[in-house]
């Protein structure tokens, strides 16, 4: 039980300091934010129910004030903006993430990445394209429209959440508890 609260603590820090990784800007003109990559994380390395609960921590923070979102946003405020469906698909992504992880018997990386792109992507998608949608008085394809920029950054975090799922399982298995 102390472990798994520690692992969730740990988690929702890391998904905190991803928000302050400056964001790195695509030669279309489009940002990428590490945020993102820590939610498919927190899914691959703790699994679905640790995941979804490192998350849920994080947004109860960033709900409290503090500035722990990309570009140092926080309040209230960000659950009334156009980010708001992917704010409440953070918790649904990381579940995903995990559960496809701990239930594909697959080789570690192959099971992280489909889990981070089912999870990270199109979990997330699912829930931030209707939000934007409503936030900004659009149709659900010229939302989705919209987002797909975002799909390159997003297919490159897959990649690295893999690879970094596969490096805890190589040095640490038992820190892999989406394994266990």
């Amino acid at each position: 039980m102390e472990r798994s609260l520690a692992h969730i603590a740990l988690f929702a820090a890391l998904i905190a300091v991803l928000g302050f990784v400056p964001q790195i800007m695509l030669p279309f003109g489009v940002p990428i934010t590490a945020q993102s990559l820590g939610i498919m994380l927190c899914g691959t390395v703790l699994g679905a129910k640790r995941g979804a609960l490192a998350v849920l921590l994080f947004l109860a923070l960033v709900a409290l004030g503090l500035p722990l979102l990309s570009g140092g946003r926080g309040g209230l405020g960000v659950f009334a903006s156009p980010t708001v469906g992917f704010l409440i698909g953070f918790p649904v992504a990381a579940f995903v993430a995990g559960l496809v992880t701990e239930k594909l018997r697959l080789a570690i990386l192959p099971a992280a990445a489909i889990g981070a792109f089912l999870g990270g992507v199109v979990g997330l998608y699912a829930f931030g394209i209707p939000g934007l949608a409503l936030m900004l008085d659009k149709s659900l394809s010229e939302a989705a429209l919209m987002v797909t920029a975002f799909l390159p950054g997003d297919l490159i975090k897959v990649v690295l959440a893999a690879l970094i799922t596969q490096g805890i399982a190589r040095m640490r298995p038992d820190a892999l508890l989406s394994r266990s």
